[in-house]
């Protein structure tokens, strides 16, 4: 689990709130299902819960939506399709919609913290509000569930990921580019996040690159023994 507040739990439907902690995802057969994502200030309108009471959280769909998850469970598994269980997903979120409207102060907060991949400093969203920084973080956490600082540490992690993933990029500058003291900092980091080093997770996201240079020849790697994967 995210938190400490959870023993491991097995689950046909879940739902998992944001969180700057890895979980463990294990199966035992092979599987197939549906990953939705649903943006933090989305997710009363759709989920009718506040984003705060699923924070670093996993639970069952039928804890929020009772009878209606569990039959909207059986329905899915019920089509043939991946096209017609897309068309049940959209047809069960409209008719869940209950539209709100988020505090526009903190959809751009969110907004800006998203299109600088959370290097811009919490103060200076503060600032531009024009509120103070406690009531900012406030604010930020009672809409999203998570605090701005959080957020920003989630947006480096994703930018930093992708940036390995598209550009193969060297430790040393994937810590430059996305706003870490250096890569000791990004490691930390990355075990806080994800739960293992970025060259586990490259090992075991990316085997192809077994001889991907990450920085010198001492920082190359060909094995790993276990790894925590982060929930999305």
């Amino acid at each position: 689990m995210p938190g400490s507040r959870q023993q491991p739990a097995a689950f046909t439907a879940l739902v998992s709130g944001l969180q700057d902690a890895p979980a463990l995802v294990r199966q035992l057969d092979d599987a197939f299902g549906l990953h939705v994502f649903i943006k933090p200030l989305g997710v009363r309108a759709i989920l009718a819960v506040r984003s705060p009471e699923i924070s670093s959280l996993v639970i069952n769909l039928s804890d929020i939506w009772g009878s209606r998850g569990e039959n909207l469970v059986e329905v899915l598994r019920a089509a043939h399709t991946w096209k017609q269980r897309f068309s049940i997903l959209d047809r069960t979120f409209v008719s869940r919609l209950n539209p709100i409207k988020p505090q526009a102060e903190i959809s751009w907060a969110w907004s800006r913290l998203a299109g600088t991949h959370g290097v811009i400093p919490i103060q200076t969203l503060a600032d531009e509000i024009g509120y103070s920084r406690r009531y900012f973080s406030e604010s930020f956490r009672t809409a999203t569930g998570i605090s701005p600082k959080a957020a920003a540490r989630v947006f480096r992690f994703q930018r930093a990921c992708r940036l390995i993933v598209d550009r193969r990029s060297s430790l040393a500058f994937v810590a430059a580019a996305c706003g870490y003291f250096d890569q000791a900092h990004l490691t930390r980091e990355w075990h806080a996040l994800a739960g293992c080093s970025p060259k586990a997770w490259i090992a075991r996201d990316l085997p192809f690159l077994q001889d991907y240079e990450i920085g010198d020849c001492e920082n190359r790697f060909h094995d790993l023994s276990s790894i925590h994967k982060p929930l999305a």
